[in-house]
């Protein structure tokens, strides 16, 4: 087989063609098959009570003060997550029940501990939370400083002995 071109069969150049025309005959079908009918999909969730103004501005500033326990970097309110969409029904459903905003609070750090704030409270189990950036900074701070004064150091003069090896070294052609 070095370098000789060997003649392919006329069956052996048309099956890649044949088996790519039949997937794309067969692929409204396998689409088809594929996605759910409308008599299978997953039923709606009934839709809550609306709420007054008031109590709408109140559940986007839930909203917004809540951590998604999924995305961890966003709000309630910027999820699309279906656990935030979930937290914002139990938002929504608890301002309906006429709770006030501290009773939804709690309710909430009660069931997913103080991550779930978006900014936790000032306390001791979350005193590393809030102090341990400083603490690092201030620990690098001092590390800095602690380094440029060792370097900072004076240093001993050359002797004449080093500083002939030195001259030679320098003078030396390579």
């Amino acid at each position: 087989m070095s370098g000789r071109w060997i003649p392919l069969t006329l069956r052996q150049a048309l099956m890649p063609m044949l088996m790519v025309a039949i997937l794309l005959a067969l692929s409204p079908a396998i689409a088809q098959a594929a996605s759910p009918s409308p008599a299978l999909a997953a039923p709606t969730a009934p839709a809550l009570p609306a709420l007054s103004p008031t109590d709408q501005q109140r559940a986007d500033k839930l909203a917004h003060g809540l951590r998604c326990l999924v995305c961890q970097n966003q709000t309630l309110a910027d999820s699309n997550a279906p656990l935030a969409q979930d937290m914002r029904k139990l938002i929504h459903a608890q301002l309906a029940e006429g709770r006030s905003d501290t009773q939804i609070m709690r309710f909430f750090e009660d069931r997913y501990g103080d991550f779930v704030r978006y900014d936790p409270p000032f306390k001791p189990i979350t005193w590393l939370l809030w102090l341990g950036p400083f603490t690092l900074l201030a620990l690098g701070f001092w590390v800095l400083v602690r380094t440029l004064k060792r370097r900072a150091v004076a240093r001993a003069p050359l002797t004449a002995d080093e500083r002939a090896r030195a001259t030679r070294f320098l003078d030396t052609d390579p």
